[in-house]
């Protein structure tokens, strides 16, 4: 089950939503990742990532909204759904989320 360890949102002028949530990695045990989402409105966003697998992700408070540069990193982005690992302790890029939930292939 994956929870709620920290998140927020941002309402943009255009009435949008920037959605940021910091989960347990779905691929790596005991590590996290920040995921952005920008949709129309919070239930949506959260279908977005439910919809892809995330099932059991709520946000609760906002504690941890996205920061500036979050949100112009998922706005420019055309999915809109963007992650990288948390806590942000190098200087690493945004992925897409499809590459956070691709299936590991055996080598």
């Amino acid at each position: 089950m994956i929870g709620m360890s920290g998140g927020g949102f941002v309402r943009l002028p255009g009435g949008s939503v920037v959605v940021a949530l910091t989960l347990p990695s779905p691929v790596t045990d005991g590590h996290k990742v920040r995921v952005l989402v920008h949709s129309v409105n919070r239930a949506r966003a959260l279908t977005r990532l439910r919809n892809l697998g995330l099932r059991a992700v709520y946000l609760r408070g906002n504690a941890h909204p996205p920061t500036p540069d979050e949100i112009t990193a998922v706005l420019h982005h055309p999915d809109g759904l963007l992650w990288r690992t948390a806590p942000q302790e190098t200087v690493e890029l945004w992925h897409p989320i499809r590459a956070l939930l691709r299936p590991v292939r055996p080598a």
